[in-house]
């Protein structure tokens, strides 16, 4: 199983990005599929997640600003983050039983 991120990048505060995560190595990917970030020093933690029927659970930091979502045919995973602020600068991953390789989230003042 491969788990490809992208979409990352530098972007000023207030502004948007939306990660992607595809799947590949698997016909089915039923189980909950997730986001999670981590900086330098501190642990990873869980941004979003979302269930094989599309319900997500976020983390309080991101409600109201990110939404998760999937489509299960093309085993693909999006992160839209919107009104993004400086401390959500991050290496962000997505998983599905197994960690994808990350991308890089920067958000500037």
């Amino acid at each position: 199983v491969q788990l490809q991120a992208s979409g990352g990048g530098l972007v000023q505060a207030g502004g948007s990005l939306r990660l992607s995560c595809i799947i590949s190595g698997r016909s089915d990917v039923s189980g909950g599929m997730g986001w999670y970030r981590q900086v330098p020093g501190k642990w990873r933690e869980m941004v979003a997640v979302v269930t094989s029927d599309g319900s997500p659970l976020y983390a309080d930091f991101v409600k109201g600003r990110f939404t998760i979502s999937r489509d299960n045919i093309n085993k693909t995973a999006w992160l839209q983050m919107n009104n993004l602020k400086p401390e959500d600068t991050a290496v962000y991953y997505c998983s599905w039983y197994e960690w994808g390789q990350g991308t890089q989230v920067t958000v500037s003042s």
